[in-house]
């Protein structure tokens, strides 16, 4: 008769293959989290008729400055007319009424180097100032800033009009870059923007090390709101390249029109008594003046996706 020790001494048998089937049920269960993504059919449907209702009209566009006066109105809007008129359309709009199309492409691209180019850098400064600053009455400018994004442009146009004449500045190229410095958007994104972007530990770095101010903002900070800058640049740059409203109150001599309304101008040419139609060199120059605007957003693009993707990662 065995002792309750020796018993107890001897070792459990263990069936073959029993080994594997314990550490098949330790081993965790991976592929039962992994599902794939639902497929939304509404959401794809969505997204279709978005994708048609931006493409459609410059499919339009390209087509139709492939045409000339006649195959505007003899041809279908989105097909091709029998005679391709692109390049003569093209040498015609450069070179009609003297070339003035050159200098309203001139006018715009003076009015963007300075007044998007200002706008952004004033944008900076400012956003950079609120974000890692503190002083008095921040909350006061804080509620300005918001109150001015929700105010339309075109209700302060008006207004701005008024002022400049006062000051004698309408018919000017200042009567547009001035206005145009402003742009309360931007400095609303780039406050937001580099209060996640910037360390605060990394700046008192800086300035334990020695460095000034300035030289902390020019050598650690500007770097890392190069995303957000681009991003208002963006803003700014097609802001002021479609604005309308504010050129055509405050200019009247068309050797200071910008593209908007230059081009503006010749297609009302056709409701005048003996005025040129031209609806061909409109559609052509709408097409050239859209193009600057597509390779800026391609030249900028990985800037803008990266801005759009900063904080995203927890580190």
């Amino acid at each position: 008769m065995s002792s309750p020790a020796t018993t107890a001494s001897k070792p459990t048998p263990v069936r073959a293959g029993s080994s594997g089937h314990a550490a098949r049920l330790r081993a965790p269960r991976k592929a039962a989290g992994r599902r794939r993504p639902r497929r939304s059919v509404l959401l794809t449907v969505l997204t279709g008729l978005v994708l048609v209702y931006s493409l459609v009209p410059l499919i339009w566009l390209v087509i139709s400055s492939t045409k000339t006066q006649e195959g505007l109105a003899d041809s279908s809007g989105l097909w091709f007319a029998d005679h391709f008129a692109l390049w003569d359309n093209v040498r015609e709009t450069f070179t009609y009424n003297d070339g003035v199309f050159v200098r309203w492409l001139l006018n715009t691209l003076l009015y963007v180097g300075l007044g998007a180019g200002g706008a952004t850098f004033l944008a900076v400064l400012g956003g950079y100032a609120l974000a890692k600053f503190t002083f008095p009455g921040k909350r006061a400018v804080f509620a300005v800033v918001i109150g001015a994004v929700a105010v339309p442009t075109t209700a302060l146009a008006v207004p701005t009009f008024l002022m400049f004449s006062k000051m004698g500045l309408t018919d000017t190229p200042w009567a547009v870059i001035i206005p145009s410095l402003v742009s309360p958007f931007g400095l609303y994104l780039m406050w937001v923007f580099a209060t996640e972007a910037i360390p605060t530990e990394l700046l008192e770095a800086a300035r334990i090390d020695g460095a000034s101010e300035l030289r902390t903002f020019f050598r650690v900070s500007l770097p890392l709101l190069a995303p957000g800058i681009v991003t208002v640049l963006l803003f700014t740059m097609v802001a002021t390249w479609n604005n309308y409203f504010l050129p055509l109150i405050m200019l009247k001599d068309p050797d200071w029109y910008p593209l908007t309304v230059g081009l503006n101008s010749w297609n009302a040419q056709a409701q005048t008594a003996g005025g040129d139609v031209v609806f061909n060199l409109v559609i052509t120059g709408s097409l050239i003046t859209i193009l600057p605007l597509i390779v800026a957003f391609l030249l900028l693009q990985k800037y803008w996706q990266s801005g759009l993707a900063a904080g995203s990662v927890k580190e």
